[in-house]
């Protein structure tokens, strides 16, 4: 353990640095963790707190001007690429636009604490146009905010900490590998049946004619009921939907969720690559009592390309 504890003090600056760097560039790495682990270090004399704030301020600001250069210079292709390593790939760029129709350039300042638009912020920030500057003040600021949160919770806990790797030690390494082996196990079998149930309901689509057939030919009582899930942002662009449909945003599913029929089928839509954002909803929805669900295959967008009928959202 000593040898451990001697190792991240010689080496800790360059692991905060190098950790955040690849996080924020995209890479599914943990900088949280190091970040506390830090904290606690500093909290007893091994390194010092406000040169690995610095390290993992520098680490922020790099990886974060890296995106909002490309931003700027690629559009929303460039956010879309980007979200789709992200942990929410298609509500990735709803997510981003609704922050930053609401806030602002003041939205980076909590961006890295929110899980889908974090790393989406800087990218964002140049798609709108944000100013260098201004893009640099606010993502410093954000970027110190939440460092120095965890590196602080690390500071404050470090006793702690401490007692719990020498009470591991104690108990001898095998029980911290049991633990790491539990803990990978149980996350890749909730990955693998979360990933089955959204693979199912991407297999289950429906296309736009054959919605549009079963919304002109069918009974009102029996026609499927048409949930749209597009953001205020994608809504407010087009200001239309599909005729009849419910507009039911994702935030809004758990308060709104009574208004979708349980008695006939349901067919969801969003404006996202692949329906996933759709899938996503589905795997929600089945959990409230609704189980007869379909995608729509293309979303708003094919519907309005094939030149069907639209009605204005009130």
């Amino acid at each position: 353990m000593q040898e451990t504890l001697d190792y991240l003090a010689r080496h800790g600056y360059w692991l905060v640095f190098g950790t955040v760097l690849l996080e924020q560039l995209g890479l599914p790495i943990p900088a949280v963790p190091v970040l506390i682990a830090a904290g606690a270090l500093a909290g007893t004399g091994m390194l010092s707190f406000w040169p690995s704030l610095l390290f993992a301020l520098a680490a922020c600001l790099i990886s974060d001007s890296i995106w909002f250069y490309l931003g700027r210079r690629g559009g929303l292709k460039v956010l879309q690429t980007l979200c789709k390593i992200s942990l929410e790939p298609d509500s990735c760029v709803a997510i981003s636009r609704d922050w930053f129709r609401r806030m602002g350039g003041s939205a980076l300042l909590v961006a890295k604490f929110i899980p889908g638009f974090s790393t989406a912020a800087p990218p964002m920030a140049g798609v709108n146009g944000m100013s260098p500057l201004g893009f640099l003040a606010y993502d410093g600021a954000g970027s110190l905010i939440w460092a120095g949160s965890f590196m602080g919770l690390g500071w404050i806990f470090h006793n702690q900490l401490e007692g719990l790797l020498m009470g591991m030690e104690q108990m001898g390494s095998w029980v911290g590998i049991l633990v790491v082996v539990a803990v990978a196990l149980y996350l890749i079998v909730r990955w693998r049946q979360r990933n089955k149930l959204i693979h199912q309901f991407l297999m289950s689509r429906i296309s736009v004619d054959e919605l549009k057939r079963l919304l002109v030919t069918g009974e009102a009582a029996e026609a499927p009921a048409v949930v749209d899930l597009r953001n205020a942002f994608e809504v407010g662009r087009t200001g239309s939907k599909i005729p009849g449909a419910i507009w039911l945003t994702v935030p809004e599913l758990r308060e709104r969720h009574g208004e979708i029929p349980r008695d006939r089928e349901v067919v969801l839509y969003c404006s996202c690559p692949n329906e996933k954002t759709s899938a996503e909803v589905a795997l929600h929805l089945t959990r409230m009592g609704i189980h007869n669900i379909r995608l729509l295959d293309g979303g708003y967008d094919a519907w309005r390309k094939r030149g069907f009928d639209l009605e204005n959202v009130a």
